[in-house]
Order: C-alpha cells, then sequence, then structure tokens
C-alpha cells in the first residue's frame, strides 16, 4: 500500500507536469530540479569525513550503516575517487549484510559514479546552470547499466519487504529516499529519462519530509528536503506557479538553512550537504563562501584531483585569475609526479587554457592546451576540446597550417561531437575571437 500511494502520487506529479506546463517552463523546472537532485547526488570526489572548516566538528567521527568496519576505508576510497577499492569493500560489506538497504545503496552509489567519471559526467560546472540538460556525454557500458538497475531493484524489495510490516520505519523510509535519490541521478544522467529522474527526485523528497515527521531529530533527511526547498524556492515566477499547481513548493532560506545544519552534523550525508552548498552558493554568486567550505575540506584529501579543480574554479569566478592559474599549474605538475595516478588531472591543463585564453595570451593559451595530450591516456573529450582550442589559438596568432591540422585532429576524434562541429566550420573559414 505504501508503494502504490507514492507511486500514485508520482505518476500524478509527472501527468501534471507534461499536460499543465509548456516546453519552455518544463525545461527550466526540468533543470532546476534536476541540478538540485545532482547536486546531492554528485559527491565526485568530495570527502565524508569531518575536517576543521566552517561546517564541520573536529571532535566527532562520522558515522555509517551498516555498522561494520570495511564501511570508513571504503568511503575513504570512493571520495578518494578510488572506484574500484572502495567497490570491493562495499561489496564484501553486502556480502555481510545481505538484507541492509543502506549496504545496496552504497554500493550502487560507487558503481554509479565510477561509471559517471568514466563518462565524463563528473564536471560540477554543469550543474551550476542548466547545461547539463544538454550535455551527451560518452555512453555508459550497457553492463554497468543492467548491474545499477539490478542494485535499485534489490534495494527497492528490501525497503518495500521492511515497510510492508511497518510503514513508519523511519530508517527504511530514508533508506528508500536515498535508493530513489540515485535512480533519479542515474535515469537523468544516464538513461537521460528526465521525467523518470523528476518523479523519483519527487519520491526521495516525500519519503524524507516523512521520516522528518516521524522523527525530527533525523538529519540526514534534511539533505534531500534541504536541497528541494533550495531549488523550488529558486525557480523563477512563472515556473514556480506551474510547480505549485502539482503540490510542490519550497524556500531557498530554509534549504540553505537544512543544509548547513547537515554539514554540521555528524551523519552520513554531512559532507553531501558541503557539497550541495558548493553547488547553490555556486549559482547564488556567493563564491567566497563556498571556497570557504571547499578549503575547509581539502586538506583531509590531496590526492582528490577534482578538489583543485573546483578551487580553480571559484578563485575565477572571484576574479582571482592569477591564483587560479597557479592552482592549475601546481595540479599540471602535481599530476605530472604521480600525485594523481589514474586520474584526469589534465582538465587542469584545459582549464588554464581557457584562462589564459580569456585573458588574450594566445601563445600562453596554446602551450596549455597542447599540455593535454601529453597526459598518459588523457581523457577523450578533454583532449577534443583542448585539440579545439589549440587550432582556434594557432588561428589568432596566424599560423593556419598549425590550425587546420588540429582541426583536422579534432574531428578524427568523434566527427559527430560539438568541438568537430566547430572544426569542420574552422577548416571552412579561420577562427576570429568573439
Amino acid at each position: 500500500m505504501v508503494r502504490l500511494n507514492q507511486l500514485d502520487c508520482e505518476e500524478q506529479v509527472g501527468a501534471s507536469v507534461k499536460g499543465t506546463w509548456s516546453d519552455e517552463y518544463l525545461r527550466q523546472a526540468l533543470a532546476y530540479v534536476l541540478a538540485g537532485l545532482l547536486g546531492i547526488g554528485l559527491p565526485g570526489g568530495f570527502a565524508w569525513g569531518q575536517s576543521p572548516g566552517p561546517t564541520s566538528n573536529p571532535a566527532k567521527t562520522p558515522s555509517f550503516r551498516p555498522a561494520d568496519p570495511l564501511n570508513a576505508p571504503a568511503f575513504e576510497r570512493f571520495y578518494s575517487l578510488d572506484y574500484d577499492h572502495s567497490i570491493q569493500d562495499f561489496q564484501k560489506v553486502l556480502d555481510r549484510h545481505p538484507d541492509d538497504p543502506f549496504a545496496v545503496n552504497h554500493l550502487l552509489t560507487a558503481i554509479m559514479f565510477r561509471e559517471l567519471y568514466r563518462m565524463g559526467a563528473m564536471n560540477t560546472g554543469e550543474y551550476t546552470n542548466d547545461s547539463f540538460i544538454g550535455s551527451a556525454h560518452r555512453p555508459a557500458d550497457p553492463r554497468i547499466k543492467e548491474q545499477i538497475k539490478n542494485l535499485v531493484d534489490r534495494a527497492e524489495k528490501l525497503e518495500e519487504r521492511k515497510l510492508k510490516a511497518n510503514p513508519d520505519d523511519v530508517d527504511t523510509l530514508y533508506a528508500r529516499g536515498i535508493t530513489r535519490a540515485q535512480f533519479s541521478t542515474y535515469t537523468a544522467l544516464i538513461e537521460r529519462a528526465w521525467f523518470s529522474a523528476l518523479r523519483n527526485a519527487v519520491g526521495a523528497r516525500h519519503d524524507h519530509e516523512r521520516v522528518l515527521e516521524l522523527a525530527p531529530q533525523y538529519t540526514d533527511a534534511k539533505l534531500v528536503v534541504g536541497a528541494h526547498n533550495y531549488v523550488m524556492g529558486s525557480l523563477p515566477w512563472g515556473v514556480k506557479a506551474a510547480v505549485a499547481l502539482v503540490g510542490l513548493s519550497g524556500s531557498k532560506d530554509k534549504g540553505i538553512e537544512y543544509l548547513y545544519e547537515v554539514a554540521r552534523s555528524n551523519g552520513e550525508n554531512s559532507v553531501d550537504a558541503r557539497i550541495a552548498l558548493l553547488l547553490f552558493l555556486r549559482r547564488e554568486h556567493r563564491y567566497g563562501e563556498a571556497l570557504a567550505i571547499l578549503r575547509g575540506l581539502m586538506p583531509q584529501y590531496p590526492q582528490n584531483v577534482l578538489f583543485a579543480l573546483e578551487e580553480g574554479s571559484l578563485l575565477r569566478a572571484l576574479n582571482q585569475n592569477q591564483d587560479a592559474e597557479a592552482v592549475y599549474r601546481r595540479m599540471w605538475q602535481a599530476g605530472r609526479d604521480g600525485k594523481y595516478p589514474g586520474l584526469h588531472y589534465e582538465l587542469a591543463a584545459l582549464h588554464l587554457g581557457d584562462l589564459l585564453r580569456s585573458q588574450k595570451d594566445y601563445a600562453g593559451a596554446t602551450s596549455a592546451y597542447e599540455l593535454v595530450a601529453q597526459a598518459p591516456q588523457p581523457d577523450p573529450e578533454t583532449l577534443q576540446k583542448a585539440s579545439l582550442g589549440a587550432g582556434e589559438m594557432y588561428d589568432l596568432q596566424q599560423k593556419r597550417d598549425l590550425a587546420t591540422k588540429k582541426y583536422e585532429a579534432v574531428i578524427a576524434m568523434n566527427g559527430s561531437s560539438p568541438p568537430a562541429e566547430a572544426a569542420r566550420k574552422h577548416l571552412k573559414e579561420p577562427y576570429r575571437a568573439d
């Protein structure tokens, strides 16, 4: 009965959305709601532990469910982007606790984010606006997709069995909300099924609101509820009015307040809340506040390549370009020295090229873009973007032969991509600065 009532509610949301919203309102609502969901679902290398900073209590040690000694090292590896070893640990935990939906959710999350990282879908900058709606990345491995769906199904069956016995089991309601939130991330970024993602996002919020009704002290549940309050409160007026027709509302202030409360807690979601705050504070142009939170986390995981990249991005947003340049150069050199084994530190060179380009240092930008190819096994999308950038910089320096070679290389990498389309255009006519 719990499942049927919840699904009826979610289907009503989907039907109302399709039936009453204009395409533009729908696009904006999907962008806002899914960006909020993805903000809490994209740890992307951010640390789970407590560290000195504006939103942490260093005297506390994080706790995980189920109570298993392997959970702590598994999460440490996960947030260090050591996905393979974290998955091995989470699998061992699940083998020891086969009927625990928390154990299933942890393994599900690790497998999904390893695949998202491989696909090139872990760029947090895409989620500070709605660009991720139209940004397709490399396709997911069909075997991994099937594995993810099987784990979602396993978690849901465990949760529904427990809820059938006790519909007010707050731990199980909470676990089901997490399963739905992660499945929403999957359907959005891997299946690109926006309505399904939206329905699961709404279902996650409803589950965690129910948890808070039954147990107001259950701080972890305020992560999803807080994120949704923020995004609903952030909607443009017309979209907000349409959302209200299907019973959804929110407050930006309440959302931020909830997220800070979770960030200061000792629960599993304390650092995920900081991640959401980083995303939302960037959307609010509160870059200094976001940078303070990030720097409170960075010392714990110096090998995390995404921490350093995010620091550079926030410094750029603060117009501290010299400091951002120094971050990117340190990050590149650290990668060359072996600090980021198996990770795509070449993103630093791409971002450095973009920064120097914005300063009209075309020769410096060219050199930075050319660095990307020197990384071992560079990310294909990053290499293609850098090659296009190098070609454009060569054009601006009147080095047409070199520019042409770069454009041809871009097309050869992936002829159906947006960079390839731009390269074809530049082959016909030299690139000119905007």
